[in-house]
């Protein structure tokens, strides 16, 4: 068992560090003022499902592999930025979206959560930063260090969901606004492929 006061200060981490600037709060912000709370929400949803895979990671020992493994990195990497690039081409071919309250949803439910996991499980940096940040709070002489890092992960997951919902539910007002225009609308279509470029280029270039 896990000591409350270290709990506590894990929280307050992981907080921070989710709070921190980084691409998966960009990514939400990014989706929830092009489609919606909805959709900054599903994909929120989609990320920390990534997070639950990146914690069985660290349990199991594949993160270390991983991590020694620089073909591996490369071709999760590889994958990971080839997306992004996917994502940015679908974005800058947008046009603007109908505000007829009948039109179905732009983007369904499970293709947002999909992405949300997808952005998240192939950026191993997120499971090295998760080899070198969770066994840091946990201590053999507490039991059983996978099941200490699973519980971590646990409330690394619940801090990431608390914070990033909260983005998307703020971006969401923006993205009202912005959807009332067709001509920003596409404006900001094309913002959001330039930053799924940028965060494509980040992920190549930045090294674990």
């Amino acid at each position: 068992m896990i000591p409350t006061e270290i709990l506590a200060v894990f929280l307050a981490a992981a907080v921070a560090l989710a709070l921190a600037p980084g691409p998966d709060n960009l990514f939400v912000l990014t989706q929830a003022a092009l489609h919606g709370r909805r959709a900054g929400l599903l994909v929120t949803l989609g990320l920390c499902t990534g997070l639950v895979a990146h914690t069985a990671a660290v349990s199991l020992g594949v993160a270390a592999l991983l991590k020694a493994s620089p073909v591996a990195f490369t071709v999760l990497t590889v994958a990971g930025a080839v997306y992004l690039l996917w994502l940015a081409w679908g974005a800058w071919r947008a046009g603007a979206m109908r505000l007829d309250e009948n039109a179905p949803p732009a983007q369904p439910a499970s293709a947002l959560y999909l992405r949300g996991i997808v952005m998240n499980v192939t950026n191993p940096k997120v499971a090295i930063f998760f080899l070198a940040f969770l066994p840091q709070f946990a201590d053999p002489a507490r039991g059983s260090v996978a099941g200490q890092i699973v519980v971590l992960g646990v409330v690394f997951g619940i801090a990431t969901l608390a914070v990033f919902g909260s983005i998307a539910w703020a971006a969401g007002f923006v993205g009202e606004a912005l959807r009332r225009r067709p001509v920003a609308q596409v404006a900001l279509n094309r913002l959001a492929a330039l930053i799924f470029v940028a965060l494509a280029v980040r992920l190549l270039v930045m090294r674990p």
